[in-house]
């Protein structure tokens, strides 16, 4: 029985990454079982295992007595002066166990207990590896499909990409190698696999993680993703410095960073434009690619927006089955409704949705001279730097007041079209000064 059970553990040590302790723990449990094959209910159990010599030795605890009735719980006192001469009648005693003497049903049940022991300390171990990298991507081989589900082989473990975590488009064949996002790790004694996905969100963040290096230092943020896995996505990110172009950086030179992601999934198609904490811009940005936007209107109450686009680009902003759309929603969070009109219809509309807004108070309030002052500078090409043919088409627009602009944001102002970023703050501070004037 030493002998076989030195080569078991010299083997075990050979091809199991685990502790000296762990394995002493498993042999000594494994041992208290034959041992109580072999003399009964032995109460106390000593085991002295030399990992590197692969040698054990069992030590058994044995009452001194004058005749010996019981083999399994007692020894013979001349026997027991011959290990220890000051012992008396009476004395508890270890005593060696010879494992040669284990029989075969003993010798199985020890093999048995400690193949189950180091199952355990190895689930256990690769749970403690793997529960603190849920949302990190592994590289997994393809073993096996049942019924749907694809096996994969980790690093030390397996891994299972259920169906609803698939990506439809794709197929898997055995000996495929691809990156997949954990999303849970059970706790399961019986060593349920790790739960991956194709389809998370999150794959295609850790994914520019990986490919973008100012992702990773926190240079670049990514603010919100919507995606229909294996079809399209859409990534809205954030410079952390104002220096840093955040989709340019995503999108690489030549589109070399966005591409190593596209090959990863296999040709979905991905959109990153600039996330904004203005939800007007924002939610023109969502939809600005691929369609033209002229004006976003939202309500804030019931976080609805509706948008106007030209004629021409009401199919486009709507996308193929409403996809363009539905991704926007999704990743703004704000229920869209996309409407086509002319700009001068846009400009009604505009009027009218204040109208809306406006409290009993302000609708029936006399016109004060205040007002009269700012009714008086409409004209907005008394705004320096104005021309007629801008102030048409800011009008047009929707910013018909020399008031609106003045208390609008370069950003909302700059996408009016042939107003880039510097002249809005131009005519915006411009604007501001001929208020001051006239007051």
């Amino acid at each position: 029985m030493n002998g076989d059970m030195s080569t078991i553990l010299r083997q075990l040590i050979a091809q199991k990454d685990l502790t000296e302790d762990v394995l002493i723990d498993a042999v000594q449990a494994a041992l208290q079982a034959a041992a109580k094959k072999r003399y009964g209910a032995v109460h106390d159990v000593q085991v002295d295992f030399d990992a590197a010599a692969g040698e054990v030795r069992v030590f058994v605890t044995k009452q001194v007595v004058d005749i010996m009735r019981s083999y399994a719980t007692e020894i013979p006192i001349e026997e027991a002066q011959k290990l220890d001469p000051t012992v008396q009648v009476g004395d508890l005693i270890q005593v060696q166990a010879d494992t040669r003497d284990f029989g075969r049903i003993e010798a199985q049940t020890a093999r048995q207990i400690l193949v189950q022991k180091l199952k355990e300390a190895e689930r256990e171990m690769i749970y403690e590896e793997y529960k603190d990298r849920e949302g990190e991507i592994v590289i997994g081989v393809v073993q096996r499909i049942e019924r749907g589900d694809v096996f994969f082989e980790l690093e030390r473990t397996e891994g299972i990409l259920p169906y609803s975590e698939q990506v439809r488009r794709e197929t898997y064949h055995r000996g495929d190698q691809m990156r997949c996002l954990i999303i849970e790790v059970p706790s399961n004694p019986k060593g349920a696999p790790i739960l991956l996905s194709r389809a998370d969100p999150g794959l295609i963040a850790r994914l520019f993680e990986l490919e973008v290096p100012e992702i990773y230092d926190g240079l670049v943020r990514i603010m919100a993703i919507a995606r229909d896995p294996g079809d399209r996505a859409k990534v809205a990110v954030a410079a952390t410095d104002e220096n840093i172009d955040a989709v340019g950086t995503c999108v690489g030179m030549r589109g070399s960073r966005v591409q190593m992601v596209v090959r990863e999934l296999r040709g979905e198609k991905i959109d990153i434009l600039e996330w904004s904490p203005d939800p007007e811009v924002f939610i023109a940005n969502a939809l600005s690619t691929p369609a033209k936007i002229t004006r976003v209107i939202v309500d804030e109450e019931s976080e609805t927006a509706e948008v106007i686009v030209p004629e021409d680009q009401l199919s486009l902003a709507i996308g193929r089955r409403g996809q363009n759309a539905r991704l926007a929603a999704r990743l703004t969070g704000w229920k869209i409704d996309i409407v086509s009109g002319s700009e001068t219809q846009t400009s009604v509309r505009d009027r009218m949705l204040d109208d809306v807004f406006k409290s009993e108070e302000e609708l029936t309030q006399e016109p004060s001279s205040e007002e009269s002052t700012e009714e008086t500078a409409a004209d907005l090409t008394r705004i320096p730097g104005i021309g007629e043919k801008t102030a048409a088409i800011l009008q047009e627009h929707g910013y018909a007041e020399v008031e609106t602009i003045a208390n609008t944001s370069t950003e909302k102002l700059s996408m009016v079209p042939g107003v880039g970023v510097k002249t809005a703050e131009r005519i915006i501070q411009a604007a501001k000064q001929l208020i001051e004037g006239a007051g």
